[in-house]
């Protein structure tokens, strides 16, 4: 393998930092073009990669080098992908901000929120939030780093079908063209397309709100409630993610594309959905608290949930699956009842945003 120093010349390394389920995916796909040096916090988890080419289990390709210096990573490699969960995303950009310049590209595929609020304030004594105490991902990344071109990854990519190699496609979304073509450079193969947006906000957006109906979905399954009931929720499920991304800023272009309605399909018909298992486990009667104890990686659609119930507060707007679900999860709302309200909820008509 290259020297670090050789690198720069003439190896172009690719950075991933996070090492889950998706993370350790994209570098495998990566890797097929490029060296690829990823970042885990954990020293015995770099060993492991470095040694045994695997990831806490996880299979890597050999090309995958690991370490836990974020200055190495940031000096080696001038792409980068941030594969970490939104709970994190905020801690781990100021980790790696103070080895990120102008020159560095960032791609991440993180489907959540962050809140920007003011010193000892938090969610539960905020109670309501503006737009503008709303963090996208890529809106972390420019308040956090000197870095300018910044795309996002979203689309219908489940971690154990992309191991697989079955066929799939995702959005690089960024303002950036560069950062689209540089992204479908690395990533694109016979088995997985790449399509560009240039509506980042939007497919940010998208990627993040479809995991509130994916839990909604789960639900419907676990209480068997058929497939007239889940085509009826998708439906609606995608006009209350138009009009709740449009209030924060995206298009409705993205929401019927790939990262909007493609990515909702898949997560709200896939048990390998966190999101769709969340759901599923409520309608069995299993507390939220002892599903989040036992799940391996985040659930992004719960802290999605609560951040937009706290966003409708201030806007004037109704998103009914948002609304109960919140009940449900935090306010011990029955879950059957919710979901027969949703069925029958009054809608005057189909489609009312074209």
């Amino acid at each position: 393998m290259a020297s670090k120093n050789s690198s720069k010349t003439k190896v172009k390394w690719i950075g991933v930092i996070g090492v889950g389920s998706f993370g350790t995916a994209i570098a495998n796909m990566l890797a097929e073009k490029n060296p690829v040096m990823v970042y885990a916090r954990k020293e015995e988890v770099v060993q492991e990669i470095n040694t045994k080419h695997t990831a806490q289990g996880k299979s890597l390709n050999p090309e995958v080098k690991g370490t836990f210096d974020p200055q190495e990573i940031c000096e080696t490699c001038d792409i980068i992908f941030m594969m970490v969960s939104s709970s994190g995303f905020q801690e781990v950009t100021k980790t790696f901000a103070p080895f990120l310049l102008p020159y560095h590209l960032i791609i991440h595929g993180t489907k959540g929120l962050c809140l920007n609020l003011g010193k000892g304030e938090t969610l539960g004594s905020v109670h309501k939030i503006q737009r503008s105490q709303i963090l996208t991902m890529s809106e972390v990344i420019l308040q956090e780093t000197v870095v300018v071109r910044v795309g996002c990854l979203a689309g219908p990519n489940l971690s154990k079908e992309l191991v697989k190699g079955q066929p799939a496609a995702t959005v690089i979304a960024s303002k950036y063209n560069e950062v689209i073509l540089e992204g479908q450079s690395l990533l694109r193969s016979e088995k997985f397309q790449v399509y560009g947006n240039s509506d980042i906000i939007g497919v940010e957006l998208s990627g993040v709100l479809k995991n509130i109906i994916a839990i909604a979905a789960g639900a419907l399954a676990g209480l068997e409630l058929g497939e007239n009931a889940k085509g009826l929720l998708i439906s609606r499920g995608m006009v209350e993610m138009v009009h709740l991304s449009n209030a924060l800023g995206g298009s409705v272009k993205s929401v019927i594309g790939l990262a909007g309605i493609g990515d909702l399909v898949t997560t709200c018909n896939s048990v390998d959905s966190r999101n769709f298992t969340v759901g599923f486990r409520l309608a069995n009667g299993e507390k939220l608290s002892e599903i989040m104890d036992d799940m391996e990686e985040v659930a992004e659609g719960i802290n999605t949930i609560r951040i937009i119930k706290a966003f409708l507060e201030t806007a004037e707007l109704r998103a009914p699956i948002t609304e109960y679900l919140y009940r449900v999860l935090f306010e011990d709302f029955d879950i059957k009842e919710a979901l027969q309200f949703l069925m029958k909820y009054p809608f005057n008509v189909d489609i009312d945003f074209v």
